[in-house]
């Protein structure tokens, strides 16, 4: 049995700059954090004459192209796995639907684990790209880049998106007692809202793709933010960082009115209420998780308990997509 897995992340700063229909004509950078929550894939030959699939549902088909689940038909399309007796299992630390970018950690998973089964190679870089090809190109959903290249690559990155269509990709060049600090002053809560991230970002990636004016003006500003961010945490300096996420909020919300609801809303005024210097939802909005930043996590974490929110722990992740086994 092959068992892969592939790290959550965190948005950090300049989300959204990652859609293609933005970056290739204005350029985009962000910064995310790979954490130590994970999705895993397990494959393995199986002695039915059928492939066996087990997510959220259960298939059972003979050939690929009859498979239900998007990302699995094509990537065992384009792997030239159209009717080998495959059982594919996936599970999760977390839910998909939170906003940590599982759809792409799930796909880089996925494409690990076959090319082991097939005893091929893949580099991170084209494990990003194969995963990118098949939401994007394949699939045709209206999603960014980063979900992908955050899973294959872990560590806490920073993702510049040129007009080229080239990505480069950089360590964050972050000091191990910064990282200490942003672990006890960021907290996550889950409002225990899950939502498909596509359903709220078709459009974006249509005011985008027509030019819209009020879009390309909310991201240039939030790519401008994700380099002030990359700046203050590069410092050091994570209450900066913090005060930043009001704004990346702020900005955020403007992009649709599907990002944030009357629940969300609430608790992010009792939040700031104990104390926060900033926070937003992470990922595409609608519900998820949230992240804060604050001096005094304390009282925040009583607010939080007190509206019904679950606090979880997180780790940084610096492996990225690997085999288990």
């Amino acid at each position: 049995m092959i068992i892969a897995r592939s790290p959550l992340r965190l948005t950090l700063g300049g989300g959204g700059t990652d859609f293609p229909s933005y970056y290739l004509k204005h350029g985009g950078h962000l910064i995310a954090a790979s954490i130590n929550k994970y999705v895993y894939v397990t494959v393995h030959r199986t002695f039915l004459k059928e492939m066996v699939l087990r997510y959220s549902q259960t298939e059972q088909v003979k050939h690929a192209s009859e498979i239900h689940h998007p990302i699995i038909r094509e990537a065992l399309g384009l792997l030239g796995f159209t009717n080998e007796p495959l059982e594919i299992t996936t599970m999760a630390d977390i839910p998909s639907g939170t906003g940590l970018g599982s759809s792409g950690s799930f796909g880089t998973a996925l494409l690990k684990a076959l090319h082991r089964f097939k005893r091929a190679m893949i580099s991170q870089r084209e494990l990003a790209d194969l995963a990118c090809k098949i939401e994007i190109e394949l699939l045709g959903e209206p999603v960014g880049k980063q979900d992908q290249f955050a899973a294959a690559y872990g560590g806490v990155n920073c993702y510049e998106f040129r007009t080229d269509g080239k990505i480069k990709v950089t360590p964050l060049a972050i000091t191990e007692d910064t990282l200490t600090a942003f672990r006890k002053q960021v907290l996550l809560f889950s409002t225990g809202i899950t939502r498909r991230a596509p359903d709220i970002l078709r459009s974006q990636e249509q005011a985008t793709q027509e030019a819209d004016a009020a879009m390309i003006a909310n991201l240039d500003y939030v790519k401008e933010l994700g380099y002030r961010s990359r700046a203050a945490l590069e410092a050091g300096d994570v209450a900066a960082w913090g005060n930043l996420l009001n704004e990346h909020w702020l900005h955020k919300k403007k992009r649709s009115s599907a990002i944030t609801t009357e629940f969300v809303e609430r608790c992010y005024s009792a939040a700031m209420e104990a104390g926060c210097r900033g926070g937003k939802l992470i990922g595409a909005g609608g519900g998820g998780i949230l992240m804060f930043c604050t001096d005094e996590p304390l009282p925040l974490r009583a607010a939080m308990r007190e509206l019904g929110l679950q606090e979880f722990d997180y780790d940084f992740d610096f492996e990225g997509t690997r085999l288990l086994t």
